[in-house]
């Protein structure tokens, strides 16, 4: 199956600086399964994970940008996100909180790596969206916070979250269940 799976990051901080090479993986290790990758279409540790997906020669998955813009324009010269990563970009018109809610909606899987609050948010969303749901550990922020988070908060599917270290078998166990979840 051609599965989106989402990732969701600190669009800024320090976990962006720290981490951006896991994320560059996780990008690199969703289009390397022919798996089509959705991000907020932002700067920081999703670009990053943008740019890990189009870095694969060959046959790879798609990247997709969803937009907080109403407009190419608008993406460009108000919100100043970046475009060439993208083979396509979804401008939602929704701004950064709507943004969210589409993006998670229309994927079939959210992985967290790194994380302020937007990512805490989006998470939320594919908790409460019965999403499958991933955790990049060791990559700072929300991700860092994510087990301890849900060990005292109850959320919808929050003792099924998928929680490793490692981007690439973080991908191939979202996969594992995705095919479970849609045979």
């Amino acid at each position: 199956m051609k599965y989106q799976i989402c990732v969701s990051g600190a669009a800024s901080g320090e976990t962006v600086h720290a981490s951006h090479q896991l994320a560059f993986e996780l990008g690199k290790a969703i289009s390397k399964r022919g798996k089509t990758l959705t991000t907020g279409a932002t700067v920081g540790l999703p670009h990053y994970a943008a740019m890990g997906a189009v870095s694969v020669t060959g046959k790879r998955g798609i990247s997709i940008g969803f937009s907080p813009a109403s407009s190419f324009r608008e993406h460009v010269a108000t919100y100043r996100l970046p475009t060439k990563e993208f083979d396509y970009i979804n401008f939602t018109g929704m701004e950064y909180v709507g943004r969210d809610v589409h993006l998670v909606r229309s994927a079939d899987a959210v992985i967290t790596v790194g994380g302020r609050m937007g990512s805490l948010h989006e998470l939320a969303t594919a908790l409460e969206s019965r999403k499958v749901c991933g955790v990049l550990l060791g990559s700072g922020g929300l991700a860092d916070y994510a087990a301890t988070l849900l060990r005292h908060v109850e959320a919808p599917g929050g003792k099924d979250v998928i929680f490793d270290n490692d981007p690439k078998r973080l991908v191939a166990k979202i996969v594992e269940v995705l095919d479970k979840k849609y045979i």
